[in-house]
C-alpha cells in the first residue's frame, strides 16, 4: 500500500521517495533475466523438423490417394464399408507415439522391395484388429475375440498384405515407376511397456507419423498410424515431386534418332556408280554425265510401260456351301456329353463348412429342362429319366443351328 502523500506526488509529476525506487526497479531488472531462461531451457526438448510444409502436404495427398485404395480392398475383403479420412501428418519419435498410447497395438513392418528403399509400420489398435480378424473368419465382428491367437494373426496379415499391396499400386501410379513390397510381419506390442518398438527406428530418432481416422461400418471408429523414417519420406516427396518432370523428359529424347536416320537414309546415291561399268564397257564418254540423272531416267523409262489400275473380283456375300460328302470321315471321333442339372455358388467359409449329409441348393426348380453340353458347347434341353439302374436324359428341345454356329463362335 502506498501513502496519499507518494499519490500525490505521482500525480503531480514527480516520483516516490528514493527509498522506494529499487524496490520498484526490482523487478524489472529481474524480468529480463527471468523470461531467457525458459526459452532457453525449452529449445533442446523440441523435435527437428526436417521437412517443410510442402512436403508434409505431398505426404498427406499420398497418404490420402493410397489409403482410399487400401479402404477400398479391405472393404471387399471384410465385406463392410471401410472409410479412411484425411490423413494428419506430424513429426514426432517412438518414445512420445509410446507416451502417448500406451496400450497394445498391432504393429505392421512393411518392406519395400522395388522402387523404394526402406520399411514403413502401420500401427492398428489391438481391440480392432480383434473386430478385423473376426470378419475375416467370416463372424459378423459384434463378437470379437478377446486375443489373437496364432489363426487370427494370420487372417489379419493377410488383410494388411493385400491392403498395402493396394498402397503400393496407388503408389506405382503416382510415382510413375514400379513399386513392389515384401509379405509384411505383424506382431502384436503393448506401447506402454515395450522397448524397443520395432527395430526400424530408434526409440529418439525422428520419425514422420501419418495419422488416419478409420470407420468399418458401425463396427470400427479408431485411429490407425502410419510411421515412416525421415529419409523413406522425404524419397516419396521427391519421387511425388518428379514424376510430372520425367514424363516431362522423355519425349525430347525421341527427336536426336530422327536426324540421325536421316543421313541413313541419304545413303543410297553410291549406287550409280554401278553403271559407270557400263560406260567402260561401252565407252561413250557421254554416260559418265548419266548417273547424276539416274532417277529421272528410271521415272521416263516407266512412263513407257502400260499400267493399269488393280481390278478385284466382289466378295460373295452368300453363305458358302459346305459340301458334307465326306462327313462320314469324322463320324466315329468321340465328343464329351455333359448334362448339366444345375448350378450355384458358396463362399469359402459355406465350402469348409460342408459335411456327409450337407444339401447344395442349385439354381433350377424341380421339373426344369436340364442342359445338355457337347464338349462344352450348348446343344439341347431334356429331362432326366431312369432306364433300369441308370439315369438318362430324353432330349426334348434341340438348339437351332443358327444359335449352335453362334456358340461355336
Amino acid at each position: 500500500m502506498i501513502s496519499q502523500e507518494e499519490i500525490d506526488a505521482l500525480l503531480n509529476g514527480g516520483g516516490l521517495p528514493s527509498g522506494d525506487a529499487p524496490a520498484a526497479d526490482a523487478p524489472a531488472a529481474d524480468a529480463p533475466s527471468a523470461e531467457p531462461a525458459p526459452a532457453g531451457g525449452d529449445a533442446p526438448p523440441a523435435v527437428a523438423d526436417p521437412l517443410d510444409d510442402m512436403q508434409k502436404d505431398a505426404l498427406g495427398e499420398i497418404g490420402n490417394i493410397s489409403m482410399g485404395s487400401a479402404a477400398t480392398t479391405l472393404s471387399v475383403l471384410l465385406g463392410h464399408k471401410v472409410s479412411i479420412t484425411t490423413p494428419t501428418v506430424s513429426m514426432s519419435t517412438m518414445a512420445a507415439i509410446r507416451e502417448s498410447y500406451p496400450m497394445p497395438y498391432l504393429i505392421v513392418e512393411v518392406g519395400y522391395t522395388v522402387g523404394i528403399g526402406g520399411n514403413n509400420i502401420l500401427a492398428i489398435q489391438a481391440s480392432d484388429a480383434c473386430i478385423i480378424a473376426d470378419l475375416m473368419m467370416g463372424g459378423d465382428g459384434t463378437a470379437p475375440p478377446s486375443d489373437l491367437n496364432e489363426i487370427h494373426m494370420s487372417a489379419v496379415g493377410e488383410a494388411m498384405n493385400q491392403m498395402m499391396g493396394a498402397v503400393a499400386t496407388s503408389l506405382s501410379s503416382m510415382f510413375n515407376k514400379k513399386i513392389d513390397i515384401s509379405p509384411p510381419k505383424v506382431n502384436l506390442i503393448d506401447l506402454g511397456t515395450a522397448d524397443p518398438v520395432t527395430e526400424i527406428v530408434g526409440t529418439d530418432e525422428a520419425i514422420v507419423k501419418t495419422s488416419f481416422r478409420m470407420e468399418v461400418d458401425g463396427l470400427i471408429d479408431s485411429e490407425i498410424m502410419q510411421i515412416l523414417p525421415v529419409d523413406i519420406a522425404t524419397e516419396m516427396v521427391n519421387s511425388l515431386l518428379n514424376s510430372g518432370a520425367v514424363e516431362e523428359e522423355a519425349p525430347p529424347p525421341p527427336p536426336p534418332p530422327a536426324p540421325a536416320v536421316a543421313p541413313q537414309a541419304a545413303a543410297p546415291p553410291p549406287p550409280p556408280p554401278a553403271p559407270a561399268a557400263a560406260p567402260q564397257a561401252a565407252a561413250p564418254p557421254p554416260p559418265m554425265a548419266a548417273p547424276p540423272p539416274m532417277y529421272g531416267q528410271q521415272a521416263r523409262v516407266s512412263e513407257g510401260i502400260p499400267i493399269q489400275a488393280a481390278q478385284f473380283t466382289p466378295l460373295a456375300t452368300a453363305p458358302v456351301q459346305v459340301n458334307e460328302a465326306n462327313i462320314g470321315l469324322i463320324l466315329d471321333v468321340s465328343l464329351q456329353v455333359t448334362v448339366e442339372l444345375g448350378r450355384t455358388k458358396k463362399s469359402i467359409k459355406d465350402i469348409l463348412e460342408l459335411t456327409n449329409g450337407s444339401i447344395v441348393e442349385l439354381d433350377k426348380l424341380a421339373g426344369e429342362p436340364v442342359d445338355i453340353h457337347v464338349n462344352g458347347k450348348y446343344l439341347a434341353k431334356g429331362e432326366v429319366v431312369v432306364i433300369d439302374e441308370n439315369f438318362g436324359v430324353r432330349i426334348t428341345d434341340i438348339v437351332s443351328p443358327e444359335e449352335r454356329a453362334a456358340k461355336l463362335q
